[in-house]
């Protein structure tokens, strides 16, 4: 597994990294050799909370009243809401695993949305139930 490290650029440009330490012992087993250097602004994945609620609470209420088990209901979802353009025909959806804290909670909040217009389904806020 390549490592990735984390850190921020100052106001004069300095990289002020997270784990200095760990970066210079990979950087010293890399002497003498050609390396990729990537750099990309840090963007915070769906935290664990929200995956906790995802699966504890929107996926298994759907679920129930659909008669989906958790993956099926889960696909559904993505194909209904994350979905791609086709590809030779075929329908796609992005993953759920992509999305950043924001995008996840735009979906959820679509799902909620869609299950309560829809469907006259209840699925409670985060801060209304324990996943």
């Amino acid at each position: 597994m390549i490592p990735i490290h984390h850190g921020i650029v100052s106001q004069n440009n300095k990289l002020i990294l997270d784990t200095p330490s760990r970066y210079l012992t990979q950087l010293s087993n890399l002497k003498g050799k050609r390396i990729e250097l990537t750099l990309k602004e840090e963007k915070s994945q769906r935290s664990i909370n929200q995956n906790s609620y995802y699966w504890g609470v929107v996926v298994t209420i759907l679920g129930d009243f659909f008669g989906y088990e958790p993956e099926e209901m889960h696909t559904a979802l993505r194909m209904k809401f994350l979905n791609k353009e086709p590809v030779c025909g075929l329908n796609t959806a992005e993953s759920t695993t992509a999305l950043n804290t924001t995008q996840f909670e735009d979906y959820l909040e679509r799902i909620r949305r869609w299950a309560a217009i829809e469907y006259h389904i209840y699925v409670p806020l985060p801060n209304e139930a324990a996943a």
